[in-house]
């Protein structure tokens, strides 16, 4: 049963939501809950908002009848099982906006930009919208528009705040090829650079601590023969972005709906990428690149025990890479790997752990949580054949006993020194920063794990120091965790940094 409510006006979904259905497979510690209760859209798009809650959205939802109609977004209250409604945007000749398969990441606020979105199907043309979706009043606010239009975008936040966006096919069904950037001090909203290599669509992005753009080589649907190459900013929008190649990935034609993620702690600059496909065919290839090198080169690391793409991967508070969904064939749910994967960097070893119920492809996400699990949604293996049941994994330290954060600040400044109360001062290894994620097609440029040196302490408390290189750690929302001497997280604490 799925009950929708509007803004303002939440109900339960059922009267007895807080019901969940477990199952526990392979590990006795660490579990998938597949909850009573489903999403009420096809969950294309999602992002953790800095009120705790998710947010879905899937325009016309890989469904041409659905151009043009009024569908909707909901916000999914984890803790209470309610959903609420959004109104959807609309246009200048009040139709609908179409945002299925746009790009998305936070500003320093906290609001989401969406960028782009869908003109027409088959052939797609991308459209020019842009809107932020602000938390607090659970509400669309439209930006101006993009100078071109983008379906299947990537937007990352830049070190001072703006947004930048590259590549998509644009409003004629072409590649958009120059990439631009969002301020809300530019006149018209965006600026664009001249074009750039035939960057793929969705392609993976990472923010380096110099200001410079590194993309992984995962992507959706080929590389265009872009290697993995890392991308410098120009001072003016009249000059050209300049690229860089990184060598040394191994199967770079299998990096189609691959994931790839910015290794904990940020500070250490290295990207490692994660399975992924070539035409049906995924592939178990995991490489790593330091990019902190003079010369970053690729190099082979521990291999997935499972070939899959469409795979989904997750940072967790106790540093390592969660890898759930995917199939080993495209988008057959009959090959779908069920068994879950987690990478430890420190060992370079991938432990197999609980086993999820319900196989996940195409459209499929997963993203952490505050109170440390991961939470599975989506699954379009065709057109109309929609995956609404959601699932929840616990790792094993959900079953452990967690530290706890008693006060923190709520808002940081570069370089501060701040003070953590906690009755564990005395036991713990770790403080970090973890950027919420805002995910799709595999594709993630917002989260990663920031380490807080912890500079003294005594019974109580913890002195630590925040990051003054706004390139490691973005303006924006964080959560903040704290592990004990075994590496156990506690549940987070949000806190803007600014």
């Amino acid at each position: 049963m799925n009950k929708v409510t509007e803004p303002n006006n939440k109900t339960m979904l059922t009267e007895e939501t807080d019901v969940r259905t477990f199952i526990a497979l392979g590990s006795t510690t660490d579990q998938w809950q597949v909850l009573s209760y489903s999403a009420p859209i096809l969950p294309i798009h999602a992002a953790l908002l800095h009120t705790g809650k998710v947010f879905f959205f899937c325009g016309s939802g890989n469904d041409p009848a659905q151009l043009n109609t009024p569908y909707d977004s909901v916000v999914w209250d984890v803790s209470k099982g309610t959903f609420s409604r959004q109104a959807p945007p609309l246009d200048s000749n009040n139709q609908p906006i179409d945002l299925f398969c746009a790009g998305h990441s936070f500003n320093s606020k906290g609001l989401l930009m969406v960028a782009g979105g869908t003109l027409r199907y088959d052939p797609f043309y991308g459209s020019l919208s842009a809107l932020m979706f602000d938390p607090i009043s659970e509400k669309w606010v439209k930006k101006p528009s993009m100078n071109n239009g983008r379906w299947y975008p990537t937007v990352l936040t830049l070190g001072s705040g703006r947004l930048f966006a590259l590549s998509g096919t644009d409003k004629d069904g072409n590649l958009n090829r120059q990439p631009e950037i969002y301020s809300a001090s530019f006149a018209n909203g965006w600026n664009a650079f001249p074009t750039t290599s035939p960057f793929p669509s969705y392609a993976q992005l990472f923010l380096l601590t110099n200001g410079n753009i590194f993309y992984s080589g995962a992507q959706m649907s080929g590389n265009n023969g872009v290697a993995p190459s890392i991308l410098t900013l120009p001072g003016t929008f009249t000059q050209s972005i300049a690229e860089k190649v990184v060598p040394g990935l191994q199967d770079p034609d299998f990096g189609n709906q691959g994931a790839s993620v910015l290794l904990p702690p940020a500070q250490d600059q290295k990207v490692m990428i994660i399975g992924g496909g070539t035409g049906t065919t995924a592939t178990d290839r995991v490489n790593i690149v330091d990019l902190k090198a003079t010369n970053p080169i690729y190099v082979a690391a521990k291999s997935l025990n499972y070939a899959r793409m469409h795979n989904s991967a997750v940072l967790l508070p106790d540093r390592t890479v969660f890898v759930c969904n995917g199939s080993k064939m495209s988008e057959d749910t009959t090959q779908s790997m069920l068994p879950a994967e987690i990478y430890n960097p420190v060992t370079n070893t991938w432990t197999v752990v609980a086993q999820q119920n319900v196989p996940r492809v195409y459209h499929s996400v997963a993203l952490l949580l505050p109170d440390g699990r991961v939470a599975t949604a989506g699954g379009n293996p065709s057109r109309t054949v929609d995956e609404l049941r959601l699932e929840i994994y616990s790792p094993g330290y959900m079953s452990q006993s967690r530290p706890i954060i008693q006060s923190a600040p709520k808002r940081l400044k570069y370089g501060l020194q701040f003070t953590i109360e906690t009755r564990q001062a005395a036991n713990i290894k770790w403080v970090s920063l973890i950027r919420p994620m805002a995910t799709t097609h595999s594709c993630d440029t917002e989260q990663r794990l920031v380490d807080l040196p912890i500079n003294f302490r005594n019974a109580t408390s913890l002195n630590v120091t925040v990051t003054n290189n706004r390139n490691i750690a973005p303006p924006g929302w964080y959560m903040l965790f704290i592990n004990d001497r075994n590496e156990t997280p506690s549940v987070a604490t949000w806190t803007q940094l600014f």
